[in-house]
């Protein structure tokens, strides 16, 4: 008798990815198309992702499992881009979803479907490879994701982790904003102007536009403080030089560690030894009560005008 390979799973698997495989691979290992239909209805132990693409499981694929099965439904011309790039260049703040965003040659007639986006391409990017997967270069990445949000605090805060992280530079973005696509681009083309002045963090960016409702003389950003012995103090998030004031703002998530915490505390201990006015707020009030930070603001910049400016400078005494 021959032997029939389609009647173990595990044959079968040695010919997928991830346990996705195409319809067309599964009758060239003797699988009926009959078979492979019937398995794949409700109560079948197999599953359909997308035409002609299926997964030898009953459940929900994996974020894997439909990388591949969208590769596969691009025949192979597909590049990964957006979110799911983002996601594996190691980002955090990127928008949950399962859309697997692929750039394809615009010669390729292949339509988006389910839970693949497709998006044609005149000039495709060269691929990077990570874990396999080929993936658009980092800016045209990030910025292919951000182009189709609307909200601004997450495609800044995409934005600032890119930059930070080290995965792309601010000119790497600006550069791909010039070449790229410019469908969505007016949001993170603003953004981007205004991370030239070095904003750290979504919620920094939010204080320097109630620095500037609050009627105060220009701030500096994120600048390095030092006492006249040439120690560093401080980074303050903005910094009135003319009369020496600090505003922090709590931004970032590791000023909630224990080790960091102490950090701050020593940070405002120096502070107060040199006599300067500062503020701390939290991020959420920027947004929950921006009136009374305005009036905060006002106060401890008055308090800071009153009394004799610090001696303490913006560059290290020679």
């Amino acid at each position: 008798m021959s032997r029939r390979p389609h009647s173990t799973d595990l044959y079968l698997r040695e010919h997928a990815r991830y346990g996705v495989i195409r319809a067309a691979d599964l009758r060239r290992l003797n699988v009926p198309e009959s078979t492979t239909y019937r398995r794949c209805q409700p109560d079948g132990p197999w599953t359909h992702l997308l035409p002609g693409i299926v997964l030898l499981a009953r459940a929900s694929p994996t974020a894997r499992q439909r990388v591949e099965a969208a590769l596969m439904h691009a025949e192979g011309h597909g590049i990964v881009t957006g979110f799911e790039a983002a996601r594996r260049y190691g980002l955090r703040n990127v928008p949950t979803s399962g859309e697997i965003h692929l750039l394809i040659p615009a010669a390729h007639q292949v339509r988006s479907s389910g839970f693949t986006f497709v998006e044609r391409t005149v000039h495709p990017p060269e691929p990077r490879w990570v874990d396999g997967i080929p993936l658009a270069p980092p800016a045209r990445a990030v910025l292919d994701g951000v182009r189709r949000v609307r909200k601004r605090d997450p495609v800044l805060a995409l934005l600032i982790e890119a930059i930070h992280e080290g995965l792309c530079s601010h000119s790497d973005l600006c550069a791909e904003l010039e070449t790229g696509s410019r469908r969505g681009t007016a949001l993170p083309r603003a953004l981007l102007k205004l991370l030239g002045e070095d904003v750290r963090s979504v919620p920094e960016a939010t204080a320097a536009a109630i620095w500037r409702k609050a009627g105060l003389p220009p701030a500096k950003q994120n600048v390095p403080l030092f006492d006249l012995g040439g120690e560093r103090v401080a980074v303050p998030d903005l910094w009135c030089d003319e009369v020496g004031f600090a505003w922090e703002i709590d931004s970032f998530e590791h000023h909630y560690r224990r080790s960091d915490y102490r950090h701050t505390l020593d940070r405002n201990t120096r502070y107060t030894s040199l006599g300067i006015v500062f503020l701390q707020t939290l991020p959420s009030r920027l947004k929950s009560e921006p009136e009374k930070v305005v009036m905060e603001l006002r106060a401890a910049y008055a308090a800071a005008k009153k009394r004799p400016r610090p001696p303490v400078m913006l560059q290290r005494p020679a």
